[in-house]
């Protein structure tokens, strides 16, 4: 922060009096807010020098085109920190949140992703007259080796860790054909590489475009399907038609487009951004334990559901194995009912704790070790916390009763906040050592004490019993 603060000093010639940390959103670059009086700058840490450079140099070409990026300001002799341009804080994603919740985009939604396409042919085409690929990082093209990685992504981190079964070698088959069709008649064109909504912020009435040192020589299709076909956006299929149609139409500007051929091609890209994103989300989902992920896969599975419904002739293996997938995975989850649900969980720390769906994270996890355990008796070893007998000696020993004297007051004065609130989801977990007996005992209690209180539905989740009930 020190280098930053001087950064600023030495280009505004003023002292920063702010200095306020931002939201990384899943980087690894650090941003900062800094200012003083009515000067406000956005101040960047980034961790890899060749990514600083292609972002700075990236910027400055597009603005030379007179496209709507951030201007960097000021640099560190070192290359690893940067002023730029503050364009203030509100995304396109948070603006769409209600229509994403919903499923319903109206006007000025609609509006305002049709100039968000409209616009992408400018970046694409006019953004790549007269640049110098080579600065870009950590590739200057798309390529056979990037489609290889994030194929192989889609493979390993995502198809092998669930109970589908098949040939890897015929998959491989289709894998090869597949790559040869997205290498085919790449042009001379600038792939953004994440074009999405929470890489496009509004600021002064217009759309500026962000985080786009990804990007690299590379199709025109790949960027148009990772924003209409966006895992969670839930663009209804008129509004999808739409907005393929308004950017063939600003694309035509440009170019001659053969809009047949055009929508034919981009279903190839549809399917292979969609294969990559599942990659991506098994990954920092299941490896990783980043529950944002793992909640995003069933509306990923939502899109290639649609898409395999009129299987690729091209790759007949994986379309099979892609239509096995779309059945044995999980579906979409049941669309918001003004209620706060209470996901009440018991578990053993043994098998670690459970992930939160949802993605909101907070809630509770409570540590049940503390209190005396029946599990530590011959008699208890085959009955768990729900059983009359396993209830009466935790409750005659009265420390269970103690410590869930302090969790009801907490949990009961978050549940009446989260309700008033209007909030949809709260988790709380009980652990103990075998998640049979003390946690499930705790979960249990905790479900009856919050049944049937307005306003809230109480799930009720022994992992490790396999019981699941809805109160």
């Amino acid at each position: 922060m020190d280098r930053l603060t001087a950064l600023f000093r030495s280009y505004t010639g003023r002292d920063a009096e702010k200095c306020v940390a931002l939201s990384p959103s899943g980087s690894r670059r650090r941003y900062f807010r800094l200012s003083a009086g009515d000067v406000s700058l956005i101040g960047v840490h980034g961790t890899d020098l060749d990514e600083n450079r292609a972002f700075i140099a990236l910027s400055g070409h597009f603005r030379s085109k007179g496209l709507r990026v951030p201007e960097v300001l000021a640099v560190s002799d070192d290359g690893m920190y940067y002023l730029q341009q503050d364009l203030g804080d509100v995304l396109l994603y948070d603006t769409l949140a209600d229509a994403r919740r919903t499923g319903d985009y109206g006007p000025a939604e609609r509006a305002l992703l049709l100039r968000a396409v409209s616009e992408l042919p400018a970046i694409q085409v006019e953004g790549a007259r007269g640049l110098d690929f080579s600065v870009c990082y950590p590739s200057d093209a798309f390529n056979a080796r990037m489609v290889d990685f994030d194929l192989n992504y889609f493979k390993y981190c995502f198809l092998k860790p669930t109970s589908v079964e098949f040939n890897e070698e015929m998959l491989q088959d289709d894998f090869e054909r597949l790559k040869e069709d997205l290498l085919q008649d790449v042009p001379d064109a600038f792939m953004y590489r994440d074009f999405q909504a929470r890489n496009i912020m509004l600021h002064d009435g217009e759309l500026w475009y962000i985080d786009f040192q990804g990007g690299r020589r590379g199709p025109l299709e790949y960027d148009l399907a990772s924003f209409v076909w966006q895992a969670r956006a839930r663009y209804p299929e008129d509004l999808r038609r739409a907005l393929v149609d308004t950017y063939m139409d600003a694309l035509g500007k440009y170019m001659s487009v053969d809009k047949e051929a055009f929508r034919e091609r981009l279903r190839t890209f549809v399917l292979f951004r969609t294969l990559q994103v599942l990659g991506a989300y098994g990954f920092r989902g299941r490896i990783e334990k980043r529950s944002h992920f793992l909640e995003s896969i069933p509306y990923a599975l939502e899109n290639l559901r649609e898409l395999v419904s009129t299987p690729f002739e091209r790759y007949p293996y994986l379309s099979a194995i892609l239509e096995k997938l779309v059945r044995t995975g999980p579906g979409l989850p049941q669309q918001p009912d003004g209620l706060l649900h209470v996901h009440i969980y018991s578990f053993s720390y043994k098998k670690g704790i459970p992930e939160d769906l949802s993605g909101n994270g907070g809630g509770y996890v409570f540590d049940c070790r503390s209190v005396h355990n029946p599990g530590k008796y011959e008699r208890f070893r085959t009955m768990t916390g729900l059983d009359r007998e396993v209830q009466d000696f935790l409750e005659e020993d009265g420390e269970i009763i103690t410590f869930l004297g302090h969790v009801f007051p907490l949990v009961d004065a978050h549940v009446e906040r989260f309700v008033s609130r209007g909030f949809t989801h709260l988790q709380v977990s009980f652990g103990c050592t075998g998640g049979q007996h003390r946690s499930a005992y705790s979960a249990q209690k905790l479900a009856e004490h919050l049944a049937g209180r307005p306003g809230v539905r109480v799930h009720l989740h022994h992992r490790e019993l396999g019981i699941e009930r809805t109160l």
